[in-house]
């Protein structure tokens, strides 16, 4: 075999293992299949995939694709996390939060640089929403037969999907995708039944969890995705057939929460918020440059909460936490990256090859930072693969524009990562 096939081969094993994590991202087999539980499979597939992809850049000479200054930015706010160590309130808890995003760091680069066409986009994009029908029966079954459910009435799961808010947020996002398939015309009538099956149960799911902050995330993600589809009409008939199912089968206690919002001085969760911004508040003002190290956000609660603030909390706000562990300095870096892939996936709505798959990731990544601004979860790694997922959609659509340019005819674009051919020098 010589040296080019076996790197393009390393590539498309790379390219399965990811299709792998982004399917056991969801299905977490390993959390309710008990001898699956010491393969550690979202860890396996993702270093493998990882690898094989260094390993096939390296064999063929080719730089690793770092994504310009979005993933520049990422890279600085991992690195500004694992140096907190020297400041943090809680040494450890930073050192373990800076190797965690460092890991999810290599993820984001793993998926911009091996998801370099259209079909692999779309093909990832589906393995979520395939998998997300094993989240979704999961929430269900237990919301069923009454088991773990918070404060007697909230569905959750198992692993990362115990958190009611957590869950939700992380179904929100695979809602626009799963509609986008639906709606893709010329799309096999089986996969579209699937597609279809998988946005109510995500739907059915996200209602079940009570998430306020979960409901407001999937109105924003499909008011927007309806909004910005070109078929907008028949967007705007699917976006209705959901609000009247959400309408007729939602639970009276789904209702009875989300009206709490009025009262929230009465509500001990809502309240649990506000001490929580307080909190970051005044750590703002007292370390605004770096804050109090990765992760030790409620290891500082006891010196900047309120009194009446007995309980503490996780910052119920993604970007209040970054300010309060990481300061300033930390929420630009952040915000360079998270800035960078959200409106790569917008522009990117615009072409011809993603553009209708951008739309829907445009659409759940507002979604998901809706969610985000009443939950707050750095270590995510649902997060990095939607914004990988984003930018790969922005890559590829430069990619697509640069052919155009240059008026390559069909079927003699470059083979291979979009990645070879930009450190080839032959693109802009």
């Amino acid at each position: 075999m010589v040296p080019g096939e076996q790197g393009q081969r390393r590539d498309v094993w790379a390219f399965y293992a990811l299709t792998a994590f982004a399917a056991v991202m969801y299905a977490v087999p390993g959390e309710w299949i008990p001898v699956l539980a010491p393969l550690r499979l979202a860890l396996l597939t993702s270093v493998v995939a990882a690898g094989l992809m260094v390993i096939r850049r390296l064999g063929r000479a080719e730089p690793l694709y770092l994504d310009g200054a979005r993933g520049w930015g990422l890279i600085g706010f991992s690195c500004l996390a694992v140096l907190s160590v020297s400041w943090a309130v809680n040494a450890e808890v930073a050192r373990y939060t800076g190797m965690e995003l460092l890991k999810l760091t290599a993820i984001y680069l793993t998926v911009v640089n091996v998801i370099s066409n259209g079909r692999r986009l779309a093909v990832v994009c589906g393995s979520i929403v395939l998998a997300s029908v094993v989240t979704s029966i999961g929430v269900i079954n237990w919301y069923v037969v009454g088991e773990n459910l918070v404060e007697g009435f909230r569905a959750r799961w198992v692993g990362v999907y115990a958190d009611p808010n957590h869950m939700a947020m992380n179904l929100v996002l695979v809602v626009p995708l799963a509609v986008a398939f639906v709606a893709r015309k010329g799309s096999p009538w089986v996969w579209r039944v699937a597609c279809l099956l998988a946005a109510v149960l995500a739907v059915v799911a996200i209602v079940l969890s009570h998430s306020r902050g979960g409901f407001i995330g999937l109105s924003v993600a499909m008011g927007l995705w309806a909004f910005r589809e070109k078929r907008r009409i028949q967007a705007i008939v699917v976006g209705a057939l959901f609000v009247m199912g959400l309408l007729v089968f939602a639970p009276e206690s789904f209702w009875a929460r989300n009206e709490t919002v009025a009262a929230f001085h009465e509500d001990a969760s809502a309240m649990g918020r506000v001490y929580a911004w307080q909190v970051a508040s005044r750590i703002s003002l007292d370390r605004p440059l770096l804050g109090v190290g990765a992760g030790s956000f409620r290891y500082a609660w006891a010196e900047y909460a309120p009194p009446e603030a007995r309980r503490a909390y996780v910052a119920h706000n993604i970007f209040l936490d970054v300010v309060g562990e990481l300061g300033w300095v930390g929420l630009a870096l952040f915000m360079m990256f998270a800035g960078g892939a959200s409106g790569g996936a917008f522009t990117a709505s615009r072409s011809r090859e993603v553009g209708w798959i951008a739309r829907a990731l445009s659409a759940s990544v507002a979604g998901y930072l809706t969610c985000d601004l009443f939950s707050g979860y750095i270590l995510s790694a649902h997060c990095y693969v939607l914004f990988g997922l984003a930018a790969a959609a922005h890559r590829i659509a430069r990619a697509a524009e640069v052919t155009e340019t240059v008026g390559i005819p069909d079927g003699q674009a470059p083979v291979g990562p979009v990645g070879a051919w930009e450190g080839s020098g032959h693109a802009a």
